[in-house]
C-alpha cells in the first residue's frame, strides 16, 4: 500500500504530526489556563498588599481556602475585606482606656494624699 497520496498533516507510516501539534496546544493550554486560574485567586491579596491593608493575614487565608476547597464565598468574602475599608475600633477604646486609666491614677494619688493629710492631722491633735 502507497502513502505518497495521503496529506502531510495526516499520520505517516511512522509519525502523526497533527497529534503531536494537538498535543503541544493542549499542553501549552492547560498551563496558561493554571496560571489564569493562580493569578485570579491572587487577587484579593493584591488588592490588600497595595493598601498595606490591616486584615491582609485574613484576606490571604480566605484565598487559600478558597482555593483549595473551591467555594467561591471564600474568595469573595476576601475581596469584599480587601476593597472595603473597615472603620477602626481599636485605636478610639485604647484612647479611652489609657485615659482612664490616668483619670484612676490621679485619682489613687489624691487619695492617698488625703488620707496622709488625715493621719498626720490627727496624729498632732
Amino acid at each position: 500500500m502507497k502513502t505518497e497520496h495521503i496529506p502531510a498533516y495526516l499520520a505517516g507510516a511512522n509519525s502523526d504530526p497533527l497529534m503531536t501539534a494537538m498535543i503541544v496546544v493542549v499542553v501549552i493550554s492547560v498551563l496558561l489556563i493554571g496560571v489564569f486560574y493562580f493569578k485570579l485567586h491572587a487577587i484579593p491579596e493584591r488588592i490588600a498588599h497595595g493598601k498595606n491593608h490591616g486584615q491582609m493575614q485574613l484576606i490571604a487565608v480566605l484565598t487559600v481556602l478558597a482555593l483549595f476547597t473551591h467555594n467561591n464565598m471564600f474568595w469573595v468574602a476576601a475581596l469584599i475585606l480587601a476593597v472595603v475599608e473597615l472603620p477602626d475600633f481599636l485605636s478610639p477604646l485604647k484612647s479611652i482606656a489609657s485615659s482612664l486609666e490616668v483619670i484612676a491614677k490621679h485619682k489613687n494619688e489624691q487619695t492617698q494624699a488625703d488620707v496622709t493629710v488625715e493621719t498626720t492631722t490627727e496624729e498632732s491633735h
